[in-house]
């Protein structure tokens, strides 16, 4: 009582806010510690695997795979060379799903692109086909590829090829066609099909063109540059798009392509702020299945969604997915669409943050955050949250108004279902009925039940506590 009549009481608080907040406001010193209760209901398989011994050494062997690995762009050739790609055998983003619980936009990027490969005659045929099941399909993921929204690749679209010199791992990826109604948004149009075929007539031979003239170009450190810039990865990529662009340009220049080629090719690429994404998700999985496999780690390497489900991977459970709803984003509609009109989250794109970027390194670019009315301090403190999910930093990509510390990297499944606190995603929003096209974009948290999931299937590979000596 002494103590509170002179003044000289601090309290501590821990996870009450209110409290926090009314002692404060009565002029009482009080210090807070960021502390959040775990999820209900696995307390234990989570004591399990956060004592699992092997557990902080595996981690940091993870984190160190993924903050060393390599990503330079080395060729850009069609799927059917670069993955081996068989005609009516499709890619699409996110977990294994079939067409029966497929959703809109992903329905419609198939429909597409079996047109598109003359597979089908009109859009109704492709439906007819797919739905009877004529072709097949399997997640970009199980091939080292990545594909942002549906993720629908097919034999004659063209791919990004990188290459990790560290690992001796490639990854690849899709041209990025633009925005609004587009292939990857569900959208199947006469003028999306034209405009695949120009990429696969024009814009992908000039640049693998370019590319075989230029040499391998380091992306990651383009990704160095560019989140100093103002862009994050993920939605916004307007410096990293230029950065790429002028590395190709001399080798445009004297390629002896037509100039009227030339000139499409730079006006497209140049009018497309969304371009180098594409090249940034493989470069981002190259890190991330660096990572992956270390017995032990509980480092999530995998973050994807196919437009029902939303599937995660994490090191040492390998190549198994664990999964639950996807989420419909919060955010910014465009022209008279609204919260009716999206379908839930969709694409591989989430592999930026998987990596460290994207909604993970929005302090770089708070302008992201206006897209839920949003400020700069949401961003950093978005930012500064991450870290906590996080078993680490990666110091290559330095985030200059976090005083130049690295992007958080290497989400820890036991830190979010611990704390209840799930990753950041910033994402394109898709119609949800086939056709559509893009909708909106915004912010979006992956289910809890992946994390859940895969903190018991964890635990169930933890050895006995004899095997610990």
């Amino acid at each position: 009582m002494t103590a509170v009549s002179t003044g000289d009481l601090t309290v501590i608080t821990a996870g009450a806010q209110m409290f926090a907040d009314t002692l404060r406001a009565q002029g009482v010193a009080t210090t807070e510690v960021a502390w959040l209760p775990p999820v209900a209901g696995i307390e234990a398989p989570l004591t399990s695997v956060m004592l699992d011994p092997r557990r902080v050494a595996a981690n940091a062997r993870a984190l160190a795979a993924m903050t060393s690995a390599g990503a330079s762009l080395v060729d850009v050739r069609p799927a059917r060379e670069a993955l081996d790609l068989d005609a009516g055998h499709f890619l699409h983003a996110g977990p294994p799903i079939g067409w029966e619980r497929m959703s809109g936009p992903l329905r419609g990027a198939l429909v597409g692109a079996v047109v598109y490969e003359g597979l089908a005659d009109s859009p109704e045929q492709a439906e007819a086909r797919l739905a009877a099941g004529d072709f097949s399909f399997e997640p970009a993921h199980h091939r080292g590829a990545v594909g942002p929204m549906a993720g629908v690749v097919s034999a004659s679209m063209w791919m990004f090829e990188l290459h990790d010199d560290v690992h001796d791992q490639r990854s690849w990826c899709s041209l990025n066609e633009g925005l609004g109604k587009v292939l990857r948004y569900g959208a199947y149009s006469p003028d999306v099909i034209d405009r695949l075929r120009w990429m696969g007539e024009v814009l992908g031979p000039a640049l693998q063109t370019a590319s075989r003239a230029t040499g391998p170009i380091d992306i990651l450190a383009i990704v160095a540059q560019m989140i100093q810039m103002g862009d994050e990865g993920h939605n916004r990529n307007r410096a990293g798009t230029l950065m790429l662009l002028k590395e190709w340009l001399p080798a445009l220049i004297t390629s002896g392509l037509p100039t009227t080629d030339v000139t499409a090719v730079v006006e497209f690429v140049s009018g497309n702020d969304h371009f180098f994404l594409n090249v940034v998700m493989p470069a981002c999985k190259l890190m991330t299945v660096a990572g992956n496999g270390v017995s032990g780690s509980t480092v999530v390497t995998t973050m994807a969604r196919n437009g029902t489900d939303f599937g995660i991977q994490v090191s040492g459970l390998g190549d198994r997915w664990f999964t639950g709803p996807a989420q419909v984003a919060d955010g910014l509609y465009l022209a008279n669409f609204g919260p009716d009109d999206a379908n839930p989250d969709i694409g591989d794109s989430a592999i930026t943050e998987t990596a460290g970027i994207g909604g993970f390194a929005m302090a770089t670019a708070p302008a992201i955050v206006r897209l839920v009315g949003g400020s700069v301090s949401d961003a950093i403190a978005t930012t500064r949250r991450m870290y906590d999910l996080c078993v680490g930093d990666n110091q290559r990509w330095a985030l200059p108004i976090m005083d130049f510390r690295g992007t958080p990297t290497g989400i820890d499944v036991t830190a979010v279902v611990r704390t209840g606190q799930l990753p950041q995603i910033n994402t394109g929003m898709a119609g949800r009925l086939a056709g559509v096209g893009q909708v909106g974009a915004g912010l979006v948290s992956p289910p809890m039940e992946c994390f859940e999931a895969a903190v018991v299937a964890m635990a169930e590979a933890v050895p006995p506590m004899t095997a610990w000596r």
